[in-house]
């Protein structure tokens, strides 16, 4: 059943008509009676979306979460008037566009339709004549930038397909990757090292509404079929072992977490009774935790409780620094299994563990771990604050130029050894004088497989 549009996609929201038809957990199927006998179907249509919301929640607790009342939401007032936003949603973007099987569909227009949601702010954050440094608060508006369809497929095809192809030289990976990059007498450079599709880990640490995540999903689908996998098997194994994002906003990765879960729904019509969920998380911040639950947490295991204030000290101010933080070494196989031990429990703090705890570490985990692949359009900002300035002084005084220079020094670091970085960057660091570190970084430790000016 539509929600905002009939069969035809006329904007006649096919919930209205089927109201007192649809089967959906916790409808008050008595409250449609009575607004349908009122004519009310302004409070009708909120209260459906609304008890669809909360339906969602159990399968997208990452995108829904349950509310009481759709006055939370703030809704506009006269959604089903002609010129409200869904009408003009309907009318004016092509049905397709919306497809998740259509090409550049679903995925291109939400990371398009936050950015235009977000451009004022962004506008008045890099003003020049704003005059002052950007805040904590405005980093997510001022630095949010949503990449070109060809430049994802350019940096994805050249680095998660070129490593699965540099280790299968016979792969047919190949003839669907429409941008990657032969040498000159079109040799791929082979290497005897073996590796499983699950070994691909790719990794976006400034995530936005996921463009990297959802075509690397296309290219180690291709990947998997390859090896052997059905399209089923190989949509759960790449959301369970092969996509990973962070991101400072919470909405952008409530939108990347969407968008995954959409895409392997493409694959997998079941996919959201599986069970399974994306590694894609925002980064938040350990300045106000539960003391006791946190004490209960511990227990009495003294490692355990080390463990957990290192890195409650390392998230302070977090979203200052986003994946830029350096992560202490802590035992997680033990945070891990206490977690899973309280799953099992009846606690009066496992609400508070089991949720804001638990995602407040799970970020923790992703920025401890090596991919085999990390791509990205990293952050470009250098009107720093004074704790983003000392925070980045004291452990990248050298790339200190940029967020951007930052970001390309600390992803390499992120990637396995042989592994692969790829990023969209303003192309300065090539030649001006205060980006000479990085460029002796990458010329010493490092090597460019392909660069585009």
């Amino acid at each position: 059943v539509r929600v905002f549009t009939d069969d035809e996609n006329n904007f006649k929201p096919q919930i209205l008509t089927e109201a007192i038809n649809i089967d959906l957990d916790g409808l008050d199927i008595q409250k449609v009676f009575d607004l349908k006998k009122t004519n009310d179907d302004e409070a009708l249509f909120r209260y459906i979306i609304i008890v669809q919301c909360n339906a969602l929640s159990s399968i997208l607790p990452g995108m829904f979460q349950k509310i009481s009342d759709y006055t939370e939401l703030l809704f506009p007032d006269n959604l089903l008037r002609k010129g409200s936003v869904i009408e003009q949603m309907v009318a004016m973007i092509p049905e397709d566009n919306f497809d998740v099987s259509s090409e550049g569909g679903q995925i291109e227009i939400i990371g398009w339709l936050y950015q235009y949601y977000i451009s004022e702010k962004h506008e008045e954050v890099i003003d020049p004549l704003h005059g002052k440094v950007v805040r904590k608060d405005e980093i997510p508006a001022a630095t949010q930038l949503f990449t070109t369809d060809w430049v994802v497929r350019y940096l994805i095809d050249n680095s998660v397909g070129r490593y699965w192809i540099e280790r299968n030289p016979k792969s047919t990976l190949v003839e669907y990757l429409t941008f990657f990059v032969k040498t000159e007498d079109s040799k791929i450079k082979a290497t005897d090292e073996k590796v499983t599709p699950q070994e691909i880990t790719t990794f976006d640490p400034c995530v936005g509404s996921g463009h990297f995540l959802i075509y690397a999903f296309d290219v180690l689908m291709r990947i998997y079929l390859e090896y052997g996998y059905s399209e089923r098997e190989a949509a759960a194994e790449i959301v369970k072992n092969n996509l990973f994002g962070l991101d400072i906003d919470g909405r952008a990765s409530q939108l990347a977490y969407f968008s995954v879960m959409m895409k392997a729904r493409q694959y997998d019509r079941n996919f959201f009774s599986r069970g399974i969920q994306p590694h894609i998380y925002e980064i938040k911040e350990s300045n106000s935790t539960d003391k006791s639950s946190i004490e209960h947490f511990c227990g009495d295991d003294l490692v355990l409780k080390k463990n957990v204030q290192e890195l409650l000290y390392a998230l302070k101010d977090a979203k200052e620094f986003g994946s830029l933080l350096q992560m202490p070494a802590v035992d997680y196989k033990k945070i891990n299994e206490r977690f899973e031990q309280l799953a099992g429990e009846i606690s009066i703090f496992n609400t508070y563990l089991l949720d804001d705890f638990q995602s407040l570490l799970r970020p923790t985990e992703i920025m401890s771990s090596k991919y085999a692949v990390v791509a990205t359009n990293p952050t470009y900002l250098n009107k720093y604050d004074t704790k983003l300035k000392t925070y980045i002084n004291e452990y990248y005084k050298e790339y200190s130029g940029d967020l951007f220079s930052v970001f390309m020094f600390r992803n390499c670091a992120f990637c396995t050894e042989h592994g692969y970085a790829g990023f969209m960057t303003p192309n300065v660091w090539m030649f001006i004088k205060s980006y000479e570190s990085l460029r002796h970084y990458i010329i010493k430790d490092k090597s460019i497989s392909s660069l585009i000016q």
